[in-house]
């Protein structure tokens, strides 16, 4: 018997969960588009109180960031309400498929441009690269699953998939604001012999920010090269079954080239015969 996944049977524990929530969407006459939509401007909204919090808050002044971080997993909560709505609803379409999925890229990178924002804002510029190279990898990791999929090979494997970089990047800032509450949001840790601070409250939301960033570039390169694996097999494959097409064309050819010459010597000699 095949062992289910850990993340696949989190999931269906989850769909349990919100499937009621689901249903009452159907009711309501929402659509899995409806749905899809909702997600992109909460996100939309993720963006703006980084941007407020950038522009309005203090450094010290964490409650944005926590703001944030709960709207992101309110928002992330659409992007599982979609597809269940479609699939209870028997209302799945190729073109569905397709908005979600566009739309997700759209909501992914307006939730890391507010994110930049708000750390250059307040001159955490190496963090703001981190958090640059995070949305790279991001995109890169949903780009060669669609890719390969283009291509006509599955390839769904590695860590850092939306769901779990959306639950990261949440409970990250929302740790971060806490943190900060109780601890202050201008508290640093200093060590003897170290010029600079090695702990803040915004290192709470930072270090599994850099974990994320190099977790999704790890698992952008592991599909590439899980790709590259099963494309060559499929075009050795592709090379098994043309060669015998090849050898029977051939066989075939020189058959009918066989029977023609025999047709034009059967032609001649009758020719002959009478003349």
């Amino acid at each position: 018997m095949k062992k289910i996944p850990l993340r696949v049977r989190l999931q269906h524990g989850i769909y349990k969960i919100i499937n009621p929530f689901v249903k009452l969407l159907i009711k309501l006459g929402l659509t899995p588009n409806v749905v899809t939509t909702i997600g992109l401007g909460l996100n939309i909204g993720v963006a703006v109180i980084f941007i407020f919090g950038g522009e309005e808050g203090n450094r010290g002044d964490l409650r944005y960031v926590g703001w944030a971080g709960a709207l992101i997993l309110f928002a992330g909560l659409f992007d599982m309400l979609d597809g269940q709505v479609a699939r209870l609803g028997n209302m799945s379409s190729r073109f569905g498929a397709l908005y979600d999925s566009v739309l997700d890229r759209y909501s992914e990178l307006i939730m890391f441009f507010g994110i930049c924002y708000y750390l250059v804002a307040h001159h955490y510029f190496i963090s703001s690269l981190i958090a640059f190279i995070g949305m790279i990898g991001s995109m890169m990791v949903s780009y060669t699953r669609a890719r390969s999929e283009g291509l006509g090979i599955e390839n769904k494997g590695g860590l850092m998939q939306r769901p779990e970089r959306v639950i990261t990047v949440a409970v990250a800032a929302i740790a971060c604001s806490i943190t900060a509450h109780y601890i202050g949001g201008n508290y640093k840790l200093f060590v003897s012999g170290i010029p600079f601070h090695i702990f803040e409250p915004m290192s709470v939301f930072i270090i599994p920010l850099t974990i994320l960033t190099v977790m999704t570039n790890v698992t952008a390169i592991k599909r590439l090269m899980d790709a590259k694996k099963a494309l060559g097999r499929k075009e050795r494959m592709e090379e098994k079954l043309t060669v015998p097409l090849k050898r029977d064309s051939k066989v075939k050819a020189m058959m009918w080239l066989l029977i023609f010459t025999f047709l034009l010597y059967g032609i001649q000699s009758g020719f002959k015969s009478l003349t």
